[in-house]
């Protein structure tokens, strides 16, 4: 099986093979009318062809969903970033189900899984036909199923309850493995129904055990291709939604993320966190600690309305300024003065004296839109195992040496915990996930977070957080205060868990020609 360096460079030969895997309308991801596409016995006819077709899936993902529409959704159902009005319903809760940013991620996402279904029916008749050998097929299909299950979890995480409300057993989101490419495609699909949230885990963590057993382990460290670690790296926030610290810490200790020895390097792609905080976005495509990122390039991106540093960019360069750091993450006492991530990866538009508002400066190629859109990274795999070690209460000094390999390369030494900065494992565990809101700012885990704690008996917030709204942050700049740490009044109320708005409703384009579905829609909706 051929990696290739850039997945971009070859993008555009790429994308003459994806009508052939994909789902039958590009408008609604299951509606499943087939339509006129290049038909598999020229994109699966040769080797070439076949690298061809799996690089069309990461396109499709890159253009439709795993780009700012994705991030900025996870964002703003979360209290940390606030929206100057875009997304509207998403920030303020009110959402129905004819809302195209519901409809959009619905669709997008299941567009991506029918891409991967289709490709894995093709590998298979290429497989038949010893146009691949058994383990360049394998790990093709393992490509594939990563990217599944990363779709898949998505949508659990907005149109499903958490996995800790009553151990997985509330209705989930259809978990579809069939290619609909043909009428029997159509009819079988349309006969999958929502399971259960446990059933989606279930099949999430086979889809990822397979890629791990048969991917690569990706020495060369193309982050851009699903690899080894990135499918033993996605367990680990997989396990960790479903509170199986055990599990999270197996994972992990795979990747190197293990014990108390205060750097850490994966055995498995060699991956380690850069020295500053800033070095997966400044070096966003070559970087030790990017596990999987979507590319992009200044002649593919998915353009000024949807690309990252565009949506995050402050208005003094060429970015939009539509979302803003919310004041009350700025100035949260967990936040020390001394972190260098204040200035290397906010910034706080003043030169032309009419607005400083704090924007995310994460994404920076405004002019050209190059940032690379970032799915995974070593240092939440550090976290990830730091916050299950605690839970587990097996070593502290081992969670603790997990969560400032994260935090000490951004925090002066009169700010770096010690043992002594806990009295109990709970104060460590919320240390823990304070540095998840500060370290993983912008990058969409807020949401996933809030959702995953919902039912969590120490640490959930009990419901969608209050959150500030646009109007109430001043314009100059004077809600960002590290010294007097004001608390900005929070009029967005917030939403209680038992409410109906928790999760997003199945959108109309869906119900209206799923007939299951509509029977199955969420509650309140």
């Amino acid at each position: 099986m051929i990696y290739s360096k850039s997945i971009i460079k070859i993008a555009g030969l790429a994308m003459a093979f994806i009508g052939v895997l994909l789902v039958g309308s590009c408008k609604k991801a299951t509606e499943l009318q087939p339509k006129d596409a290049l038909p598999s016995s020229v994109a699966f006819n040769t080797s070439a062809n076949v690298e061809l077709s799996v690089i069309g899936i990461y396109g499709t993902a890159q253009g439709a969903i795993f780009n700012g529409d994705e991030i900025i959704h996870n964002e703003l159902r979360g209290e940390d970033m606030i929206s100057s009005g875009f997304s509207p319903n998403i920030y303020l809760n009110s959402i129905i189900t004819t809302d195209n940013n519901i409809s959009g991620a619905w669709t997008n996402l299941y567009a991506v899984i029918n891409q991967t279904n289709t490709f894995i029916e093709g590998v298979h008749a290429a497989l038949a036909k010893n146009i691949l050998t058994p383990a360049a097929a394998a790990s093709y299909e393992g490509e594939a199923r990563f990217l599944r299950a990363l779709s898949h979890h998505e949508l659990v995480i907005n149109f499903a309850r958490p996995f800790l409300d009553n151990a997985g057993a509330s209705p989930g989101v259809p978990y579809r493995t069939i290619a609909v490419n043909t009428p029997d495609g159509l009819n079988a699909a349309m006969q999958v129904d929502r399971g259960t949230v446990k059933d989606d885990y279930t099949q999430m963590l086979a889809d990822l055990d397979y890629a791990e057993a048969n991917l690569i382990d990706n020495k060369s460290h193309t982050i851009s291709r699903a690899s080894k670690g990135a499918a033993i790296a996605l367990k680990t926030r997989i396990k960790l939604h479903m509170g199986d610290w055990a599990g999270v810490m197996t994972e992990a200790t795979k990747l190197g993320a293990s014990g108390s020895g205060g750097s850490y390097t994966s055995p498995i792609g060699s991956y380690q966190l850069t020295a500053s905080p800033d070095g997966p976005f400044v070096s966003n495509g070559h970087n030790t600690e990017s596990i999987f990122s979507i590319e992009n390039s200044s002649s593919s991106n998915s353009g000024v309305n949807t690309a990252l540093p565009a949506l995050f960019g402050y208005t003094d360069g060429n970015g939009r300024g539509w979302y803003i750091t919310s004041p009350n993450l700025y100035n949260a006492a967990f936040w020390v003065s001394s972190d260098a991530r204040r200035a290397l990866l906010q910034i706080q538009n003043t030169s032309d004296g009419s607005s400083k508002f704090v924007f995310n400066n994460k994404y920076r190629d405004q002019a050209n839109l190059t940032d690379w859109t970032p799915i995974i990274r070593y240092a939440e795999v550090l976290l990830n195992a730091a916050e299950a070690t605690s839970r587990i209460g097996s070593s502290a000094a081992a969670a603790l040496s997990l969560l400032n390999a994260v935090r000490n390369r951004a925090v002066a030494p009169g700010d770096q915990y010690t043992s002594t900065s806990f009295p109990t494992t709970s104060a460590l565990t919320q240390a823990i996930l304070n540095e998840r809101r500060i370290e993983f700012a912008g990058e969409g885990l807020r949401w996933p977070d809030i959702h995953r704690l919902s039912k969590d008996p120490i640490f959930s917030t009990g419901d969608i957080p209050a959150k500030v709204s646009y109007t109430d942050v001043k314009s100059d700049g004077s809600n960002y205060d590290i010294v007097n740490r004001p608390v900005c009044r929070s009029k967005i109320a917030a939403v209680p868990y038992t409410d109906h708005r928790f999760v997003w409703p199945f959108p109309q384009s869906e119900t209206i020609t799923n007939p299951l579905l509509s029977k199955e829609q969420n509650p309140g909706y």
